[in-house]
């Protein structure tokens, strides 16, 4: 079975792998040979300079799902690719390094400083975070979107993705502004801005006031929103949203989606991923499909 698939010029043996924050650290645990298996990793998102992230409480369960208020806590690019990026090169899995710059010139000078590091095989431009405190998202503004994905495309001779908040009137208009701006590929959906309030104190649970709502809960609107952006532009989607099983990834690949990605569910079952590819081979003999391709945007 061919389970390959392309983003740009880079090939990806096989189509699943994690969303951004959502698998650990590589230097406890990443040099399992299991984890070699998947198709790619992405770290958690990285700024120019180190952030502190938003005041506790962070995280809140809610049913068939989780809020999370982090705010991209982070040891800056620098210190990441002193620290943190030998550990996940040593793995031997391709690596898509999600940034997040707050200005034009930080989203630039990232991506300057990642052009100069080997061993990288795409950006994911966190254009879609809903928890700091901006009063726009870059991916809720499809003339910020196709800026910010021009200027990093300058800088970088490896694929550029982009990764979209579903908090938007029609996501496959920001898409398209990707696309026609010159990503590779776009990456949907991120979190949606959501909240828990505790009833006792009437305030809201997380520090931070609101947080981004992820898991299960949002799997039906995250497939929808695939099958709608498949339909606009013609460049790979890395999908996420709710995936706990072969079954939840299949469907967001039958809506056209080339690759998968397991977050949340992580945090439950850390063999999720490794099972949601083994399922994806499982399904492809039971139906004597020979090319990943043929799955694909297969919907009828």
């Amino acid at each position: 079975m061919n389970l390959s698939v392309k983003i740009g010029n880079v090939k990806f043996l096989n189509p699943v792998t994690v969303a951004s924050g959502t698998f650990g650290h590589a230097e406890k645990y990443y040099n399992l040979e299991e984890v070699k298996k998947i198709g790619a990793i992405v770290p958690k998102t990285v700024t120019l300079n180190a952030q502190a992230g938003n005041p506790p409480v962070r995280i809140a369960e809610t049913p068939a799902g989780m809020l999370n208020a982090i705010g991209i806590e982070n040891p800056g690019i620098d210190k990441f690719i002193e620290t943190k990026l030998p550990a996940f090169k040593k793995i031997g899995v391709p690596l898509i390094i999600s940034i997040l710059g707050h200005n034009d010139k930080e989203f630039k000078e990232i991506a300057r400083r990642i052009n100069k590091i080997k061993g990288i095989s795409a950006v994911e431009l966190n254009l879609s975070c809903p928890n700091l405190k901006h009063k726009t998202l870059v991916a809720q503004d499809p003339k910020a979107t196709s800026r910010i994905v021009k200027l990093v495309k300058k800088e970088l001779k490896i694929p550029v993705l982009a990764k979209l908040s579903p908090n938007v009137t029609d996501i496959s208009l920001i898409a398209k502004a990707a696309e026609d701006a010159g990503a590779d590929g776009v990456s949907l959906v991120n979190t949606f801005t959501a909240m828990v309030i505790d009833i006792e104190k009437r305030k809201s649970v997380l520090g931070n006031f609101t947080g981004g709502l992820s898991g299960p809960a949002i799997r039906p609107i995250a497939v929808y929103m695939v099958h709608k952006v498949y339909q606009t532009v013609k460049i790979p989607i890395v999908a996420m949203g709710g995936i706990t099983c072969a079954q939840d990834a299949l469907q967001f690949m039958i809506a056209g989606a080339s690759m998968v990605a397991v977050g949340t569910y992580n945090f439950v079952n850390p063999r999720a991923t490794l099972e949601v590819l083994t399922g994806i081979k499982d399904y492809m003999k039971v139906n004597k499909i020979k090319d990943i391709k043929k799955i694909i945007g297969s919907l009828k």
